[in-house]
This record gives structure tokens, C-alpha cells and sequence, in this order.
């Protein structure tokens, strides 16, 4: 059911109250009146600036404030939806909250009070009368039709529209989610940049719009741009299903579930987190991070209102990867010290993963899988749950051969296979970390890293796979028999 047929359920069950949750009150407006009109209810909208004024007529004297104008409703014989705009200022008013609940318990079925706001905290006194509706945003058949009408007015202005149908079906899905205003100004954009509008600039619309998602302070947009997924080394098995599933994703198949998710566990520093910018970047997609530990709030029921916000705000970016990183941390299990806020988060959190629709890929990254409740780990939640592994001797000459070369250091001087026996137990992160504790020490010298000198670095650290060589065998037998090896 789309916006127009939702609300108009509400006009035909009498609900005499409503309260509506929009940015767009323009549209939203719009929307009332064409409900109104097949309906044939007279439509009067008020505002502080306007007054009390039915479409097509002058405003009414005497009604620039609330009070005056909710008296005139009140006078006001026959059908009839009345819009008051910006409800949220005048329900602060306990005498407004008053004369509401009293004016709408007047009602009959074919008159109905909207208040408009972009959000509504509903006063105790009207819990039970008042409906609160939120405008959603445009669904696929209003965004196919701004296209249509914004690359028209695009191509009468000179500029260069070369889509195909299937680029085109993707413009319209890569806009969803959006304000019908804000996916006008972002198709206008992209196509202005360059004076041409292709398949090419759907990656940097839909980054753009996943920007104005992130701006709540919770989520964060990652750069990708450098992190193409054949430069990871190794994780043969995770890069293979992911450029399968990736097909899928991208361009979905009849018969086939959309792909939903991949959890990535294993030793810390050896490529979870880098999997996941390379796989938003393979699949030319935003990379929004969830950070668990900035969704805890100092006030009852922040927290849950954080995430719920922040996985709308999810769903209105896809296509879109979304990256938990370290999950644990923020739905461990057992955690009953904060009052259930952790156990509450987890459930609406698990639910959303069950539930979520397709167009977003979760990525989520844990170091201590023990942590994790059960629940999280069931089928369904994630389509595969990956292993990563210490890097083995090919894999980290593959490391280390490419960290050279991103370095512009002659990897032919290197001696690859001596530091890739040196390098036995060392982690990715901890390879790269050895290469430039290299080249800092070299500074100190001729002022360039050669073989010596990087073996040498290698043979003073100590790899986290010898200081913490309990917990990394605790975890490679937990994995054994749970996890796909990456």
C-alpha cells in the first residue's frame, strides 16, 4: 500500500485525529488534498503565517493564532479535513492539547484534524484518539515518474542523457529512499558535473546520497576508493563467493534470495575489516559504518531510538554495504549491568536482520566470537559465516609483495622468500607494520629500506599470534566446524 492509499484508510475508518510526521510538506499536502477531493471533503489548511483558509478561498479574519482557529473549526458545519501545520509547536500548549481533545470528540466520520510536523511528541492526554502517520518516502512508481519528468527537462536544457533502460531502472532504484526534492537536486547534480548523465555516474549518486544519511552523527560514510579487492592478499575462498553473490546483488536473478549478509571472525589484523571496504568498492556501493559504541545514549530509551534511527536511515541509502565493525562490543552477550538496554538493542537488531529488505548488504567483524550471543550466529542471519586465518606462506608473500609496491620499493631486491618464512605468525596488519617500522628506522641510515634492514624489523616484533597464542587456538577451534575458512 503506497502513501496516498494509507492515508486514505485513515479517512475511511474516521480517525479524527491525525498527527503526521513529514519533511515534505508540500507533498504530504498534496497527498491530503487528493484524498480529500476523491472523497469530496473540503480541505482548510492553517498556519501562523496564513491563518485558517479553505482551498480556493481567502483566509479567514480573525484566526492567525491556534486557539482562534481551532474555535473556527469547531463552527465549521459538514465533511471537512482541517491541516494545521507545524502541530509539534502548538501541542506544547496544554491548553492547545485541551481544546484538541475536546474539538475532536465533536467529530463525526467525515471530519478529520491533521496535525503536520516532522516529528510529533504526543502529549499523554491524546494517546488514545490521536493516529500518528509518518509520510514515507516516494515509493518506485513516484521516483520513476520524477526521473522521467527531471531527464526530460535535462535533455530540453542540452545535456547528454545516455541510459539504457537497465541503467535507467537502476537510476530509479538508486534514488529510492529519498525526498522527492532531494533525489531532484542529486539527479540534477550529477548530471550538471559533467553535462552528460550515464550508467558511470550511478556509484557517485548513490555516495551522495548515502552522505546525507550519514549525517546523524551515528553513521559513517567509509572511502573506498583505494581499496580494489585484488589487492588483498589471500582470502582466495571469501573473495570468491563474494564476486559470485556480488552478480546477484547487483543485477538480481529470478529463483535466486537476494544476498543479505556475511559475518567475517578470526584473528584481529588480518583483513576483516579491509574485506569489507574492498567489497564495497568491487560492487561500486556506499560503505556506511555502524559503530555500536556511538548508539549508547545517557537516556532511557536513547539508545534504542539511535538504532532504530540509524537502520531506517539504512534502508532509505540501499543499495548501500552497511560494516558493523567489532559487533561484539556492542551486542555481547550476557550483558545485564546497563539495565537491559544491551539485551533490548540485540533483539531489535536481530529482528531487523531477519527482516530487513533486500539492497543492503551487511558486513559485520568480530574479533571474539564467544561474545556473541547464539541467536546471532543462527542461519538466516548472515548467508555465510567466514574464518580468517593467520595468513598462510603464499598469502603473506602475496602481502608482502604488495605492500613493496604500494611503497614504490623494488620488490625485486627483497629477499620474498626468506621474510616470508620471517614473517611465520605475523598478520597482515602487523606485515605492513613491520614495513614501515622499516622505512623509519632506514631514515636513520641511507634513507631507503632494503632486505637487512626490514628483516631485521620483522625479527624484533612480537606477533600477536605468540602473545595471545591461547585465544588465537581457542578461536581456530571454535571455527573449525562453524565457520567456512576465508
Amino acid at each position: 500500500m503506497d502513501n496516498a492509499q494509507d492515508f486514505g484508510v485513515l479517512l475511511d475508518a474516521s480517525c479524527a485525529l491525525v498527527l503526521v510526521e513529514t519533511n515534505e510538506e508540500d507533498r504530504s499536502l498534496a497527498l491530503i488534498r487528493h484524498q480529500a477531493e476523491m472523497r469530496g471533503y473540503p480541505v482548510w489548511t492553517w498556519s501562523t503565517a496564513r491563518g485558517l483558509t479553505r482551498d480556493g478561498g481567502s483566509p479567514q479574519y480573525g484566526t492567525d493564532t491556534v486557539h482562534q482557529a481551532l474555535s473556527a473549526i469547531g463552527s465549521l458545519p459538514g465533511p471537512g479535513v482541517f491541516v494545521l501545520a507545524d502541530g509539534h509547536h502548538a501541542l506544547a500548549d496544554q491548553t492547545v492539547v485541551r481544546r484538541v481533545k475536546e474539538l475532536t470528540a465533536t467529530f463525526d466520520a467525515e471530519r478529520t484534524l491533521v496535525m503536520t510536523a516532522p516529528r510529533h511528541d504526543v502529549p499523554p492526554e491524546l494517546v488514545s484518539t490521536a493516529h500518528v502517520w509518518r509520510l514515507r518516502p516516494p515509493g518506485e512508481g513516484e521516483i520513476r515518474s520524477l526521473v522521467a519528468r527531471t531527464l526530460e527537462v535535462l535533455a530540453a536544457r542540452g545535456f547528454d542523457i545516455r541510459l539504457t533502460d537497465a541503467g535507467r531502472d537502476q537510476l530509479v532504484a538508486s534514488l529510492q529512499g529519498l525526498a522527492v526534492s532531494q533525489a531532484e537536486r542529486l539527479l540534477h547534480r550529477v548530471t550538471v558535473r559533467d553535462g552528460i548523465l550515464h550508467e558511470g555516474d550511478l556509484p557517485a549518486l548513490r555516495l551522495a546520497k548515502a552522505q546525507i544519511f550519514a549525517d546523524d552523527g551515528v553513521l559513517e560514510l567509509i572511502e573506498t576508493a583505494s581499496t580494489p579487492l585484488d589487492r588483498i592478499g589471500g582470502l582466495d575462498a571469501l573473495k570468491e563467493w563474494l564476486e559470485i553473490r556480488g552478480r546477484v546483488f547487483l543485477h538480481p536473478r529470478e529463483g535466486l534470495p537476494h544476498p543479505r549478509g556475511v559475518l567475517l571472525t578470526g584473528v584481529p589484523g588480518c583483513g576483516k575489516s579491509l574485506a569489507a571496504k574492498a567489497l564495497a568498492a568491487a560492487w561500486g556501493l556506499p560503505l556506511v559504518l555502524l559503530d555500536p559504541a556511538r548508539l549508547f545514549d545517557r537516556y532511557v530509551g536513547g539508545s534504542e531510538e539511535k538504532l532504530r534511527g540509524s537502520l531506517d536511515a539504512i534502508e532509505a541509502m540501499s543499495p548501500a554495504v552497511l560494516w558493523i565493525d567489532e559487533v561484539e562490543k556492542g551486542f555481547a552477550a550476557g550483558s545485564e549491568s546497563d539495565g537491559g538496554v544491551t539485551s533490548r538493542m540485540l533483539g531489535t537488531f536481530l529482528r531487523w536482520l531477519q527482516e530487513r529488505p533486500d539492497g543492503v548488504f551487511v558486513v559485520a567483524t568480530a574479533n571474539d566470537v564467544h561474545a556473541l550471543p547464539p541467536e546471532f550466529l543462527r542461519r538466516g542471519r548472515f548467508d555465510e559465516i567466514f574464518f580468517v586465518d593467520l595468513p598462510s606462506p603464499q598469502d603473506r608473500a602475496d602481502i608482502l609483495t604488495t605492500h613493496l609496491e604500494l611503497r614504490s620499493l623494488p620488490v625485486g631486491e627483497f629477499g620474498i622468500e626468506e621474510l616470508t618464512v620471517a614473517t611465520a605468525g605475523f598478520s597482515g596488519a602487523e606485515i605492513e607494520a613491520a614495513i614501515v617500522g622499516g622505512m623509519y628506522r632506514s631514515l636513520g641510515g641511507e634513507g631507503h629500506l632494503d632486505h637487512e634492514l626490514l628483516l631485521a624489523e620483522i625479527q624484533r616484533t612480537v606477533p600477536l599470534s605468540r602473545v595471545r597464542a591461547e585465544d588465537i587456538t581457542a578461536l581456530r577451534h571454535w571455527a573449525r566446524d562453524r565457520a567456512v575458512r576465508a
